[in-house]
């Protein structure tokens, strides 16, 4: 089986958890090549047509699986005869004037894949679609990731360097100065702790220049996860920190609602009122364990391995039937 994967590499690179799902599928057997659009705006993704077009001519994959509105769209205008299978990410959906792209792209398609029911909900797709969350690979188990270098410090160093040691530590889901994480709120959120717990304050930490290794770290030694984001479609952060058992807090977005329902020491919040949020950071801290979302991630099959799986029998059936 010849997957051809079709994505942004406007930043010099495929979004890693696009590239963990190929690695997946690789490991169950399929042939994997990349085809990287380097261009902005419909226009912009419309000048690569030629170009793909040559690719899938000598390449000649079995599917073509793009991932993102535009992307699923070029692949579509690009080739007919080759069945393709868009994956919709959420910004794609969200984005009024994406979704119109994105809803002639649903259209052209062999078969649909939305990360979340709430882009479900908001686009209704009618036939040929599934709802699958992109998947997370497990990480490393913490007394391992205590026996590692990770960079060129031991666990301990990295943790104290980062670390407040005389403080709570609540894990920001992202990097500060990117606007849809919404990080004046949770600056907010955490003032409101702050302010009334002067015996023991909160540190914010921002999810930004990590390795992998060194923010699985940060989960398992972070007291609470934090997310206040404006928008999200499957945050891939929300299922990583659950398989770390780390405590979450959230605002209902993407499918946050669906990841951590009923789980203890699991937090979300309807309101984007600080002080809302505050209350659930208090209960959060105030759990003082690690949850169970470990085997809630494993049960739930949103390991990239048991995603992967699911992917790979769209592509036999499509192969199979076009």
């Amino acid at each position: 089986m010849k997957v051809l994967i079709v994505a942004s590499y406007n930043k010099s690179r495929f979004a890693p958890f696009i590239v963990e799902q190929a690695t997946a599928l690789r490991k169950l057997g399929c042939e994997v090549d990349w085809f990287g659009i380097k261009g902005k705006g419909l226009f912009g993704y419309l000048r690569a047509i030629p170009i793909l077009r040559q690719k899938i001519k000598e390449w000649q994959p079995d599917i073509i699986h793009a991932h993102y509105g535009l992307s699923c769209l070029l692949a579509n205008i690009a080739e007919r005869n080759v069945p393709v299978v868009s994956t919709y990410h959420g910004s794609d959906i969200n984005n009024g004037k994406v979704r119109l792209l994105s809803r002639m792209a649903m259209f052209l398609s062999a078969w649909n894949i939305f990360v979340s029911q709430r882009n479900v909900n908001r686009i209704k797709p009618r036939k040929n679609w599934s709802l699958i969350p992109c998947g997370i690979d497990m990480p490393i188990p913490w007394c391992k990731l205590c026996d590692m270098l990770i960079g060129e410090q031991t666990y301990s160093q990295f943790v104290s360097r980062v670390m407040d040691q005389n403080k709570s530590h609540i894990l920001f889901a992202g990097a500060f100065d990117n606007a849809v994480k919404d990080s004046k709120l949770a600056r907010k959120v955490v003032n409101v702790y702050n302010k009334s717990h002067p015996n023991k304050q909160a540190q914010l930490i921002e999810l930004k220049g990590f390795s992998r290794n060194q923010v699985n770290a940060l989960m398992y030694n972070s007291d609470v996860f934090l997310m206040t984001s404006k928008t999200e479609g499957s945050p891939q952060v929300i299922k990583e920190a659950m398989a770390c058992g780390c405590p979450i807090v959230s605002v209902d977005v993407g499918d946050v609602k669906e990841r951590i329902a009923g789980l203890e020491g699991c937090y979300l919040v309807s309101s984007r009122e600080p002080e809302s949020i505050a209350v659930a950071l208090e209960k959060a801290l105030m759990y003082n364990d690690r949850t169970e979302g470990y085997e809630r991630v494993l049960r739930t099959g949103l390991t990239n391995q048991q995603i992967a799986q699911r992917i790979k029998d769209i592509y036999e059936i499509l192969a199979y039937c076009c």
